[in-house]
């Protein structure tokens, strides 16, 4: 499909197609609609409704009995980097204290790669994703941790995504080790000068070790001065004050969450701020779960992504996020489902994508099953047998 012209398509024979719209099928919050149709007009959605009541249109495929559902939006990765920590993981699931590697063996080979080396490495992470379901990717950079290396991440990522997020503050930079201070004013001066113009996030992994609240909120207030929206790491590894300062800030997303007082709840469940678990994180680290339905149960939005990094969930896969969601962190299929789609798309304050409803992107995963339940059911198995995105079948 290329000029003016665009043709449509209709799929059939959907079993139940999830539309994440509350005004259509059985008016859940996943607004189930069962023997659906779905028209794709270029790159968007027409029409939804029932098999037997759709229009006609160019083209007709037959979806044979399976589920269809938005495609997964995957609003947390860090996939511009080199280098590979299989000896780490491996000595952490030995039982082995691990002293060397961490953020810094990665920073170290990303900073040797080469442009190429890197964009090759992030396509092959995308594409992998996409295979699995992934319609809409976030990534940041963080493993630079230079004004060049940290641009140059995010051009890279920029030239395959639309949603790129500077994270200048991932660690303090090896080279400032004994001067956090003057690291955190090249991250908000220089660096994101040189960075901003690349990027529509600004993200601070706000934790011990990383960047306290004050150091978080001089970078995130910067970025914002700057035209960047807010992201934070926060509340991974202890109790801190991450998830307080996203609110304070209206960040559109505090990711991780797992370590949480009753207050950052309240908090959450008060403003705007989307709790983004990543559950690929606990499972490669051998951590405590997120408890997703303490934060569902006060009204809060949930995410689920899959935090795809070599060093601690090193996972492209939103399907197997969605089974640890539902196997052991309290979600239900519907709410995995719906948290890997629409709250993925919240999470990045879009309103295109996450849901099939006329006007929004053409994005959509074909299941071979007759469910999305399957997702969790069948943990660990290739569901996806299509992907279309924008409108254009890719899988």
């Amino acid at each position: 499909m290329s000029g003016t012209s665009t043709s449509t398509t209709v799929i059939t024979n959907i079993a139940t197609l999830v539309t994440n719209d509350p005004s259509l099928g059985d008016r859940s919050p996943l607004g189930l609609i069962q023997d659906a149709a779905v028209v794709i007009d270029g790159d968007r959605i027409a029409w939804t409704g029932e098999t037997s009541k759709a229009p006609a249109t160019d083209n007709r495929v037959d979806a044979g009995g399976r589920a269809v559902l938005p495609g997964f939006v995957d609003s947390h990765s860090h996939l511009v980097f080199a280098g590979d920590r299989t000896q780490e993981f491996n000595a952490r699931m030995s039982g082995r204290a691990y002293s060397a590697g961490g953020i810094r063996t990665t920073v170290a080979a990303t900073r040797a790669a080469s442009d190429g080396e890197l964009e090759a490495n992030l396509t092959r992470y995308l594409d992998e994703a996409l295979r699995q379901g992934t319609t809409t990717f976030e990534t940041k950079s963080g493993y630079g941790l230079t004004v060049a290396d940290e641009s140059r991440a995010l051009r890279i990522a920029a030239a395959h995504t639309d949603e790129v997020t500077y994270l200048g503050a991932h660690i303090v930079s090896p080279d400032y080790a004994d001067d956090p201070a003057a690291y955190v004013s090249l991250v908000t001066g220089e660096m994101l000068n040189a960075c901003a113009p690349h990027a529509r996030w600004i993200d601070v992994f706000c934790e011990k070790g990383a960047f306290d609240g004050d150091q978080a909120r001089a970078i995130l207030t910067a970025g914002r001065a700057k035209g960047l929206h807010p992201r934070i790491h926060a509340n991974q590894l202890s109790y801190g004050p991450g998830v307080q300062l996203a609110v304070e800030l209206d960040a559109a997303s505090a990711d991780h969450c797992t370590h949480l007082t009753d207050a950052d709840v309240d908090a959450l469940a008060s403003g705007a701020t989307v709790a983004t678990l990543l559950p690929g994180a606990e499972f490669s680290t051998r951590a405590q779960w997120p408890d997703a339905r303490r934060l569902l149960d006060a009204g809060v939005t949930v995410a689920l992504s899959t935090d795809c990094n070599p060093g601690s969930s090193f996972t492209s896969s939103v399907p197997f996020c969605i089974a640890l969601a539902v196997r052991d962190m309290g979600m239900t299929p519907d709410e995995a489902v719906w948290a890997a789609t629409a709250g993925g798309a919240a999470a990045l304050r879009r309103d295109d994508v996450g849901r099939v409803a006329v006007g929004s992107r053409a994005d959509l995963v074909l299941l071979d099953a007759p469910s999305h339940v399957h997702l969790a059911y069948r943990p660990g198995v290739p569901l996806v047998r299509g992907v279309w995105r924008r409108g254009v079948r890719v899988v």
